[in-house]
This record gives C-alpha cells, structure tokens and sequence, in this order.
C-alpha cells in the first residue's frame, strides 16, 4: 500500500538489554507501542526518529529514514517527524507563539503560517498565544508541545507517554484532543504508552512487546483477541468494538449503538445519531447463555458463534473468543460453566453484555 511504512530493527547495549522489533505502520491512524516500563518501546520509537542509533531497516509514510543494506541513514533533523516526550519541552524565555514559530525554522516553507493556524485551531490553544508556559497547565503545555510539532508538516508523529506525567484532571482534559489528533490527521501517529486507557481509546494498530521484542502486531482487536491466558492485560481482556450511533433514547438517556451485527445500548453520554464511536468490553463483563433470555437486567443479547476456547494451565476461568457477525469479543467464564452449557468450537451462543464503556 502506498505510504505505508515498515520498521525493522535491533540493538544491543553493554548492558545486556537486547531490542528486535518488527512491525509495519500504516499511513494513518495510532500505531500503539503497548507494553511494560523496560520493554523497549521507548527504545523503539527514539530509533525511528533516529536519536537512538540501531541496525536495521526504517521507513514511514514511504519516506525509507534507514536502510542498512544501502548504506542509508537519515540524521534526525532531516527527518521530516514531529516528536512529543513525556515533559512538554517548551522554551521557557518565549511565550506560546514564539514557541511554536520555533517550530517552523526546521523546514521553511512558505505555507508556514498556515499550518501554524491549523495547528492552533486543531489543539484549540488560540486562547494560550500570548503566555509562558510557566503560566500553562500540564495538558495545556502538552496540547502546545503537540501544536508545535504539527508546524513542519511531519510525515509521522510520535509521541512517547504524552501523558505520563500528568494527574487525572489533567489526562483527562487532553484525551479529547488526541482523540481528536487520531480523527482528523492523515499521517501515522506512533504512540508509545503503558496505559490500557490510553491503548483503548486512542490504537488502531497495537505492537505488543515483552523484553525488547515483539509479542504480537496487527490491528487492535485482531491483537488482543488473540492474546489468550498470559496476555500482558491478565484473563480479563478488554475488547473494541466500532459502530455507528442510531437511536437516542432521552427518556431513559441511552444511545443504540450498531456493531457486531446488533444494537448496544449504552449510556448516551452526549453522543448524537450518526456519531462513529468506540466501545470498550471487558471479557469479565460478558456472559454465555445457549438462547435469548428474557427477564434480565441484561440489556444487550449479543449473538454469535464461539471461534476458540483458551485452556488455562491453573485455576477455574478460560477464556472463549467469539465471533460476532466478524467482530471478535472475549467472555471470561468458569471451567465448569464450559462443561455444564457443553460450549464447543464452532457453537452458536448469545453473549450477554453487562457492561459497556463508551470511548467515544
């Protein structure tokens, strides 16, 4: 596929901590690092922008930044990224606007200032120009940080833990503008965090690592689906599920939502008709039952087929991934509910939803 991009790298510190990575980058959307602090992600993203030196192979949005075999290497100023790091790095002697002019002197352009305004206008800062950033919040330095990266025109964007170094108000007052990053830009967005949050709401490609390598890379649900008992998220895996909004319900204030071949209901949350959310399930939270019930608090009956059932090695719980008219959903259920309801590879079952987070 045109600009799609291919990462292929390692390195080996005197410290005996070793790197592998392979894994491709689509031309767009949010490719997460996912993965405990120490496995490489960091290690991963700073060798793409060329900061860390690894041997290999790199290339994004169809611009080839390393190639080994041809003797290629990009330094970092000629590649054309914009990179965020945990701690907002924003000159402190220049306000917000000088900042992000900054910003521009790595490629002069002449549709410069243009994208200066888009950038203002997508992180919505417009209001934050003329202060120092002494004078800013965590998220609204971030939001900056992110407005100045925008200004070269980058083929790619990486950020490392954005948001990593704020409290709660803070994440949560920025998680609508990277969502809004994720929509609206058409550029791969490489993300690299430990937040099963973060993952949720923001991937659409998930690279899995474990002690400097690659677990698993693919799209999300197609990633965690797959991770079984051993996962890095425990037995209780969440799952995506992408639908569109169809139905308001003021009076009892839920939305019906269309994915995996049925309605959801969920809270309306200010959702509108016609809106493209995010649904997040956790195995936990769904329920097996051979026909449609009725007489539940149960909302959501959900039908599907059982794709795999995942043996686990210890205790009374596995893990059955489902398929649901193609979207994959997980049920943490016990080993006995497996025997008594004689559930087996290929079955037709319901599965009840209890409990659904909106993303959105």
């Amino acid at each position: 596929m045109s600009g799609c991009g291919h990462v292929a790298i390692s390195l080996r510190r005197s410290t005996g901590f070793s790197l592998d990575a392979e894994f491709d980058v689509p031309a767009s959307g949010v490719t997460v690092l996912f993965g405990p602090s120490g496995c490489g992600k960091t290690t991963v993203l700073r060798s793409i922008a060329g900061l860390e030196r690894a041997q290999g192979f790199v290339q994004i949005a169809g611009h080839v930044w390393q190639d080994d075999a041809r003797r290629v290497f990009e330094p970092t100023h000629r590649r054309r990224l914009g990179y965020v790091f945990q701690e907002a790095s924003l000159f402190e002697h220049m306000n917000v606007r000088r900042n992000l002019e900054y910003g521009l002197k790595r490629f002069k352009d002449a549709d410069g200032r243009k994208r200066l305004t888009q950038a203002v206008e997508l992180l919505g800062i417009s209001q934050l120009l003329d202060r120092s950033p002494a004078q800013l919040s965590g998220g609204e330095r971030q939001r900056c940080a992110i407005a100045r990266s925008l200004c070269v025109r980058p083929s790619a964007l990486l950020l490392d833990e954005p948001l990593a170094a704020l409290d709660q108000a803070r994440r949560r007052e920025i998680m609508p503008w990277l969502e809004q990053l994720r929509r609206e830009l058409s550029i791969p967005i490489l993300y690299v965090t430990h937040s099963e949050e973060e993952l949720m709401r923001l991937g659409d490609q998930l690279v899995l690592m474990r002690n400097g390598s690659v677990a698993a890379a693919g799209p999300v649900q197609e990633v965690l689906s797959q991770s079984g008992f051993g996962s890095s998220f425990g037995h209780d895996v969440p799952m995506l599920l992408n639908g569109c909004v169809r139905e308001i319900d003021s009076e009892w204030k839920l939305a019906a939502v269309a994915c995996a071949g049925s309605m959801v209901w969920v809270a309306a949350s200010a959702m509108n008709v016609g809106e493209r959310v995010r649904l997040s399930v956790r195995a936990s939270d769904v329920t097996l039952s051979l026909a449609r019930p009725q007489g539940l608090s149960a909302q959501n009956a959900i039908p599907c087929r059982v794709a795999e059932i995942f043996e686990s090695q210890s205790g009374p719980q596995r893990l059955v991934r489902l398929d649901c008219s193609g979207e994959p959903l997980l049920a943490l259920v016990t080993s006995k509910a497996i025997h008594d309801l004689g559930v087996r590879k290929g079955m037709d079952l319901w599965a009840l939803v209890k409990a659904v987070s909106v993303l959105g």
